[in-house]
């Protein structure tokens, strides 16, 4: 395999967090930015820092995060998934990395991406579709023009394709048809599966689906 010329260093990865320790070390609105995302996606966030903001205040009030109202100190890296260190101090976001570095734990630094093992895109999300944009730390600004620019063209009846060709998926497996990659491209590409959809026909895009996916499977038999 030849190694490509001048690659960015970030592996596209997407990463479950649910029900993971997530520790955010800062109390400012860069800091309530990154917990807020990390809860959405379901992480058990906590928070370390002398001060909060009130709007991370009321997510403590809330139970949305828990918070150690200290500095960051021995101990708060245990059992973490990963690590954003957010405060306004370069010097400790800067210990944070390289302690995260030593115990093997992946670390965000807030606008720095040289000493981060991690950055987070600018992205969107229908349902179980997530677009995902990176400029490899180059430019947010620019990422966000384009994934702007990519929300407003996607399709909403996406999300709903996504939903229907897992079902789909799970039948075949359960009856043992082998569908390669190619095929279901194929049959993805109907324009008449958005448009059903469209319309709220969802059973008749999940039918089409499954019989043309099934004749090309038994072909290759």
């Amino acid at each position: 395999m030849k190694k490509h010329q001048t690659v960015s260093p970030y592996y596209p990865l997407l990463l479950n967090i649910q029900g993971k320790k997530c520790l955010v070390v800062g109390g400012g609105e860069v800091a309530l930015r990154k917990a807020q995302m990390l809860v959405e996606y379901g992480a058990i966030v906590e928070i370390v820092s002398p001060s909060l903001c009130p709007e991370l205040k009321e997510l403590v009030k809330n139970g949305a995060v828990r918070a150690a109202i200290k500095d960051y100190g021995p101990g708060d890296l245990d059992d973490a998934l990963l690590v954003v260190a957010a405060t306004d101090n370069a010097s400790i976001n800067e210990k944070v990395a390289a302690e995260a570095r030593k115990t093997g734990i992946l670390v965000n630094v807030a606008d720095k991406p040289d000493i981060s093992d991690f950055i987070v895109p600018s992205y969107f999300r229908h349902g179980d579709i997530i677009v995902a944009v990176s400029t490899s730390g180059k430019s947010p600004a620019l990422a966000r023009k384009i994934r702007a620019e990519l929300e407003r063209d996607l399709k909403a009846e996406y999300a709903q394709l996504a939903v229907i060709a897992n079902e789909v998926r799970t039948e075949l497996k359960q009856r043992g048809i082998t569908v390669s990659g190619d095929d279901w491209q194929e049959v993805l590409n109907l324009n008449s599966l958005i448009e059903l959809i469209r319309r709220h026909k969802n059973n008749e895009a999940k039918e089409i689906m499954l019989t043309r996916l099934k004749t090309l499977g038994q072909r290759k038999t």
